[in-house]
């Protein structure tokens, strides 16, 4: 009955959003709400108000880190997009609109699954999507089809915010992050099976249907990335791999694709040059060690050492929004900042004030050892045989907190003490519950406010939800099947 009273600020939310008679604002306050009574009066341990007080503030303190990636990266886009509105813009519309059926095609599975990942590995917290969106929104997609393209750029997640969730999670199972990370692609490049699926059938009710032989080269794309990104894993470890392993192929993926001329390829580079900027410079602050270093000496607050640090001179949000003042400053229009400004927030405030309370339930939840007490009892019940339901626990931690932190911090250390005790494969059972509890995070609610804001879907994420149920399950499916592997292989 305890681990069912436990259990009801999560159920609360899962209920709430299933119903589709409110925002995900609406069952995070909801949630929260039937947290708090719990995290006081049911604990097992002795927890007050001022204890209560302290996590709600390390919850605030996730959001504040958390909020600059997506109100920056939100204004950061709409800014760019403003500079493009000039006296040829729509000429450049009429261009992209124009595209024959297999060029629309494979911009969209370039937007997905190269540009997307990308920019999330560089930046993290969903800013992936922006790029995805920016490209594929003259193709004049319906917002829910719009919407699902906007999550596939999420599906290589232990990649993203470079690397930073793999190498916790590294450091709580006591794993290597590159071995972690080699291990972690095992799961991720089944999972690309069900992402690819799901493209495919997306696409094809956007009436953007291909041949056989242009899936088959979209399958050759994604198993060559794949493995080109595995052996940057391995070289340079979780934290560059990506950008180091995309970054070659996002070129030779355009130049392949529309073979463009000389000026063709400068127009171009003339309308991505905020991104490009961008990225170069968020990529030079991570790889140039003395020019990490410099930022970071610059100003840092950090709290709660367990927590993450406020580091404003590397934080990619920090740099969204410098790069947003800066084409104020070029386009000479300050009027249109705070015009811009709004609409940001108008479009991103469900995200953020849902990251901030996801944020605030689970670290009251948390430090009231509501969520030790609900695993402990799970591990100690079920012994070797719990690993076979680490997924399902991991996956649906992730989507509530929209993250794989949360099970990661939770269930790791007794996902690490099971291993050993059990004889099993200790970085294969690790890379299991990371990769779990970060890739269904592609079901998050927040994740899916935010796709629905930059896809003006505001009132579909329901109907999504019932479009990604079948590839949910299948997700779940694959990670199960090889929980069992992992179980049955000692």
């Amino acid at each position: 009955m305890m681990y069912l009273l436990w259990s009801l600020p999560a159920l609360t939310v899962i209920g709430a959003i299933a119903s589709g008679r409110v925002n995900t604002t609406t069952a995070a306050v909801l949630g929260l709400l039937a947290a708090i009574p719990i995290a006081l009066f049911a604990a097992p341990t002795s927890f007050t108000l001022a204890q209560l007080a302290v996590a709600l503030k390390r919850g605030a303190w996730i959001g504040w880190i958390i909020t600059p990636y997506i109100l920056g990266g939100l204004l950061f886009w709409q800014m760019a997009a403003q500079r493009r509105a000039g006296p040829d813009h729509g000429a450049r519309e009429s261009s992209a609109t124009s595209l024959d059926l297999l060029e629309r095609r494979r911009l969209l599975f370039f937007a997905c699954f190269l540009v997307g990942p990308f920019a999330e590995s560089a930046t993290g917290f969903g800013v992936g999507m922006l790029g995805t969106v920016l490209l594929i929104r003259p193709l004049d997609l319906k917002p829910r089809e719009t919407m699902v393209f906007a999550l596939l750029s999420q599906t290589l997640i232990p990649w993203g915010a470079m690397g930073s969730g793999t190498l916790l999670a590294s450091a709580y199972a006591r794993v290597p992050a590159p071995q972690l990370a080699l291990y972690s692609m095992v799961p991720v490049a089944l999972l690309m099976i069900i992402w690819l699926a799901l493209f495919w059938r997306t696409a094809d009710r956007a009436g953007l249907r291909a041949p056989a032989t242009e899936r088959g080269r979209e399958a050759v794309w994604m198993a060559a990335s794949l493995a080109l990104l595995s052996a940057a894993t391995a070289v340079l470890g979780p934290e560059t791999a990506l950008l180091a392993a995309y970054g070659p192929l996002i070129v030779l993926r355009f130049l392949a694709d529309r073979r463009p001329d000389r000026a063709q390829a400068l127009a171009a580079a003339r309308r991505a040059f905020p991104y490009i900027i961008l990225i170069a410079l968020l990529v030079t602050t991570r790889l140039v060690p003395g020019l990490n270093r410099g930022l970071a000496s610059l100003a840092q607050w950090r709290p709660y050492a367990d927590l993450p640090a406020w580091t404003p001179f590397l934080h990619a949000g920090t740099w969204l929004i410098a790069g947003a003042l800066a084409m104020t400053a070029w386009q000479r229009r300050p009027g249109t900042l705070a015009a811009q400004a709004r609409a940001a927030w108008k479009t991103g405030r469900h995200a953020v004030l849902s990251v901030f309370l996801f944020a605030m339930m689970a670290e009251a939840l948390a430090g009231a050892g509501i969520s030790q007490a609900y695993a402990d009892g799970l591990f100690s019940s079920l012994r070797d045989w719990t690993i076979l339901i680490t997924p399902l626990l991991a996956g649906a931690f992730g989507i509530l907190a929209n993250s794989g932190n949360a099970p990661n911090s939770l269930f790791m250390p007794s996902q690490l003490s099971l291993a050993l005790q059990a004889g099993l494969n200790v970085p294969a059972a690790a890379a299991l519950l990371h990769v779990s509890g970060t890739a269904m995070g592609i079901f998050s609610p927040v994740r899916m406010s935010i796709a629905a804001g930059l896809a003006h879907g505001h009132g579909q994420e329901r109907g999504v939800y019932v479009l990604l149920l079948p590839f949910a399950l299948a997700a779940f499916g694959i990670l199960l099947s090889l929980a069992l592997l992992v179980v049955v292989s000692t």
